[in-house]
């Protein structure tokens, strides 16, 4: 157990295995001190959890888990990239999210909240970041929500 899953532990979350790419992109590019995640959907295991449009065929709290499950792909992503040293992780910078909504859907931005508040969680004041949340008409594999993030790391590649 290493020190990612020891910090979800206590929420009865652990992080899964990193999802692969369905198209053509890396799962994360370091940019000097930088780590650009892709974005991540509320997939587990090669599996969609959470489809449909919020506010017509999914719910509010579903989304909000739907956001969580994407944060811990992102979080999958990060221990790959910072080598399994979360102590590597200076800040979450900015974090980005898609809500599949119906139109005119006001609740976007605390769908998104729940992959805020994880890495809020997890990493302390580190985990506050600027951030965008956004209405969309469609999302891969008709994903309910899908969520990036840009981290800054210390120490060299």
């Amino acid at each position: 157990m290493d020190e990612f899953d020891r910090r979800l532990e206590p929420l009865g979350l652990a992080l899964p295995r990193r999802p692969e790419p369905i198209a053509m992109f890396l799962p994360y590019q370091r940019a000097g001190s930088l780590v650009f995640l892709a974005g991540q959907t509320c997939e587990r295991d090669g599996k969609m959890l959470f489809t449909g449009r919020v506010g017509e065929e999914l719910e509010f709290e579903a989304a909000r888990r739907a956001a969580v499950v994407c944060a811990l792909n992102l979080l999958a992503a990060l221990r790959e990239a910072c080598e399994g040293r979360i102590e590597r992780v200076l800040r979450c910078v900015r974090v980005g999210g898609f809500v599949q909504a119906s139109s005119g859907y006001p609740r976007v931005p605390h769908v998104i909240d729940g992959a805020s508040e994880l890495f809020i969680t997890v990493f302390g004041d580190r985990g506050r970041h600027a951030r965008t949340a956004v209405g969309v008409a469609t999302l891969p594999q008709n994903a309910a929500v899908e969520v990036d993030a840009i981290f800054e790391l210390t120490g060299a590649a």
